[in-house]
């Protein structure tokens, strides 16, 4: 062990007395390795922040009336005009008379945080989405058993609701929540 003390403490001087003889190059050394961390390092941010901003879609568009994240004038925001299904409708309409355009669908929703029950179970601030059977078109939805709401339920204004897997397995520990019915809010 003492051995390997004195070999260890005569490699760092050794390595000292180099960086002082040859300050310039030790400096470039360094500072190439701490470019090379860091150029890597912000890589992996870049491909990371691609894989979660594909989840939204590269070409979906989002109108609302709050932006996405916090901001200091929120009451600007709050004066806004609430957005309407009326207005998805004109804007479908306007793309069915326009055959060349890159605009597929408008889809509306509308969101809040709700809690969920069923039997004994509840879920509390659950991210709530009402939308229309057109959403399917847009959203990267994976369905793992079931299937999402068709337009007759949607038009119809059926009381259908697609949770996702967390909320079931929270509510349905030990059963499907297939054809079951659970409480919004209630």
């Amino acid at each position: 062990m003492k051995r390997f003390l004195y070999e260890l403490s005569e490699s760092w001087k050794i390595a000292a007395a180099q960086m002082r003889s040859n300050l310039t190059r030790s400096t470039l050394t360094a500072l190439g390795v701490i470019i090379g961390i860091i150029a890597v390092t912000l890589m992996g941010t870049a491909v990371n922040g691609i894989s979660i901003m594909a989840v939204l879609g590269d070409d979906v568009l989002y109108v609302t009336q709050w932006p996405w994240k916090p901001v200091d004038d929120w009451w600007n925001y709050r004066d806004r005009k609430k957005l309407k299904t009326a207005y998805a409708e004109t804007l479908n309409r306007m793309i069915a008379a326009t055959p060349n355009s890159n605009l597929v669908i408008a889809v509306p929703t509308s969101s809040l945080m709700r809690s969920i029950k069923y039997g004994g179970n509840q879920v509390d601030n659950v991210f709530v989405l009402g939308t229309t059977s057109d959403f399917i078109v847009t959203s990267t939805i994976d369905c793992t058993s079931g299937r999402f709401f068709n337009e007759l339920e949607s038009r119809g204004g059926a009381n259908v609701v697609m949770i996702g897997y967390d909320v079931a397995d929270a509510l349905f520990p030990s059963e499907s929540p297939i054809d079951k019915s659970v409480l919004i809010n209630g």
